[in-house]
């Protein structure tokens, strides 16, 4: 609840402080927030690949998806 309740206050701020910024400015800011996005997402990636056995998991999957080896969501919601 703590982090819930912390990062709302966190948005809040930045929301007062976007109001109070040109739009120059506010480009800026959206431009650093992709940054920022695209960073964390490749952090994340980064730290999947490290993980033993992942890329071939992957792999595989990937191949199943491409010969059609799949179930969808619906055939798996009618049969449990």
């Amino acid at each position: 609840k703590f982090i819930k309740m912390e990062t709302a206050r966190i948005r809040e701020q930045i929301n007062q402080y976007l109001d109070q910024l040109s739009p120059e400015k506010l480009l800026t800011i959206a431009d650093f927030l992709g940054y920022l996005t695209s960073k964390e997402k490749d952090e994340a990636t980064e730290e999947l690949m490290q993980i033993d056995g992942f890329q071939e998991s992957y792999q595989k999957a990937k191949n199943s998806i491409s010969q059609g080896k799949v179930v969808n969501v619906k055939q798996l919601k009618r049969k449990y």
